[in-house]
């Protein structure tokens, strides 16, 4: 969950605490009475590096894993549709990837289940120019885990979750995100019109995005460094990265990408 924050003032949403370098204590196993209550109801959303992880964990092209599992809700941007997990039609309504033992796709599970339980806000205008990180304890009853002695800090949490690249590629979606909520990006054009459909199509159907990339000859278009344009060929997340470089261009003209003469 993403927070908009003042950090030069210290003024966080009600009962939001910062944990900084504070011990929190927390573990998740099989032991633990709770274990997997908060894999039922969710209103899990997806960012574009999750769909990435998990369609290529399940060997699915983008389309056939949003068709498959995901649902299009409209959530905080009033102008730009949300991916959420669609959870499974039992009367638990369980995630589609628990299994008996836990997660069945745990070493590519989204970054929301990673960071539990806490959650992560990020600062964009604190001072020196550079985003500013802060983190947050949940608070859910149901859950037993801070009952129990394993103690963290925020830092070694992170490593533990693997949760760097994750928070880098958040950010890079949050930055986007920000974007498509100016309602002058799209002309006037609506929901699901061209711009929007385009921007669709990058943000969470890469392999679409790379088709299109191909039939366009989109890469030859633009000066980009011989190992990028590489990279981009083979690899989805760098095709992502190009795409966000490419809709800030397109829809904002910034000078993300130089053009060739």
């Amino acid at each position: 969950m993403k927070h908009n924050l003042d950090s030069q003032k210290k003024q966080f949403p009600a009962g939001m605490v910062p944990l900084e370098k504070s011990i929190f204590k927390f573990a998740c196993h099989a032991g633990v009475s709770c274990f997997t209550r908060c894999c039922r109801q969710l209103e899990l959303y997806l960012y574009p590096y999750d769909i990435i992880r998990l369609k290529n964990r399940l060997g699915l092209s983008s389309e056939e894993f949003l068709n498959k599992y995901t649902g299009v809700r409209q959530g905080i941007n009033p102008c730009f549709p949300s991916i959420v997990m669609l959870m499974s039609d039992n009367e638990e309504k369980t995630c589609p990837f628990l299994g008996d033992e836990g997660c069945t796709v745990y070493a590519d599970r989204p970054s929301a289940c990673r960071t539990y339980p806490l959650e992560r806000a990020v600062d964009r205008d604190s001072p020196g120019g550079r985003p500013a990180e802060f983190y947050f304890m949940t608070d859910h009853s149901y859950c037993k885990g801070h009952e129990e002695a394993r103690e963290w800090t925020v830092k070694e949490w992170v490593r533990d979750q693997q949760l760097q690249y994750y928070n880098q590629m958040d950010d890079l979606w949050a930055e986007m995100d920000t974007i498509f909520a100016d309602s002058a990006v799209w002309q006037g054009e609506g929901a699901a019109g061209p711009r929007q459909l385009m921007a669709f199509m990058v943000s969470y159907n890469v392999d679409r995005f790379r088709q299109y990339v191909d039939d366009n000859k989109l890469l030859d278009q633009y000066k980009l460094d011989k190992s990028r344009k590489k990279l981009i060929m083979i690899d989805d997340e760098a095709l992502l990265k190009f795409g966000f470089d490419w809709l800030k261009l397109i829809l904002t003209s910034k000078p993300t990408l130089q053009a060739k003469r």
